[in-house]
């Protein structure tokens, strides 16, 4: 694995990051102990009302839409998945919660024989994949009850980059999957990330029996935009030992710097949970 930054710079960046994710923590603390003391003079609700729903998950898939210099950097566009968890605070329509997801931004697959010594006779599938995983700390203004629930959030974290390769089997001959017989991570680096995002849970289904975990299922909309620090990454395309020394330097690796940042279109299912308070 190729790092080109001193422990010093990279540790610094660490202390940045949990910091950063310590604060947005304790604001959604301090917002949630107000309501949490009031909560028994609240008044109930409304017998027509939807049941009380203390939380929600997420599944969507994601476009990842490279911005800036970026965008110079990553021909196309990327696509992955993301998921979310959240928590109601109190009885606000205030939801916080964690928020991840990995987007693809190329791939690159080549089958090789196996070794120069058994030739072309054992072939094996050689894969070169891009990725970036986000995290993020998520705080989400949205109704907590209605069929349309539209929502504005903050998100702030982190984005981890990393190239990896992977040599498995190449039998076609086999509906199974092929193993995985090695893997390495040729290039990584890490950069703070925050954003905004917007969007709409439209409800589909919904269960009103009062003991069931499950109360609704939403069709989810929305889209994020997350900046990003300037990171170092590896371009789509083949990692080559140019000089055949038995290893990938750094001059034979098309290492790319830039801002991180993504313009992310996202459809999914929100299902809408009680009895997690």
């Amino acid at each position: 694995m190729h790092r080109h930054r001193s422990s010093r710079s990279r540790g610094s960046r660490i202390r940045l990051l949990l910091a950063s994710l310590l604060v947005l923590g304790a604001g959604a603390l301090f917002t949630a102990t107000p309501a949490a003391g009031q909560g028994g003079l609240a008044p109930p609700p409304a017998a027509d009302s939807v049941p009380a729903v203390s939380g929600q998950v997420n599944l969507r898939g994601t476009v990842g839409i490279p911005r800036g210099g970026l965008r110079n950097n990553i021909s196309g566009v990327g696509g992955g998945l993301h998921g979310y968890i959240g928590g109601w605070i109190g009885r606000r329509p205030l939801l916080v919660g964690l928020d991840l997801g990995i987007l693809n931004y190329g791939r690159t697959t080549d089958q090789v024989p196996f070794s120069r010594t058994v030739g072309p006779r054992v072939p094996v599938e050689v894969s070169t994949n891009n990725n970036v995983v986000e995290t993020h700390l998520s705080l989400r203004l949205q109704p907590r009850t209605g069929r349309f629930r539209p929502y504005v959030e903050g998100l702030a974290g982190f984005k981890y980059l990393f190239t990896r390769t992977t040599v498995g089997d190449d039998d076609f001959g086999n509906d199974e999957l092929g193993n995985d017989i090695a893997e390495s991570t040729n290039y990584d680096d890490f950069a703070l990330s925050g954003g905004a995002g917007a969007g709409i849970d439209v409800r589909v289904c919904q269960q009103r029996e009062p003991g069931k975990t499950l109360r609704a299922v939403d069709v989810h909309l929305g889209v994020q935009y997350l900046l990003g620090q300037e990171a170092e990454y590896l371009a789509e395309g083949d990692l080559t030992d140019e000089n055949e020394n038995g290893q990938l330097d750094r001059s034979e690796l098309d290492v790319r710097r830039s801002r991180t940042t993504f313009l992310q279109p996202q459809f999914g299912v929100t299902f809408r949970l009680a009895g997690t308070d």
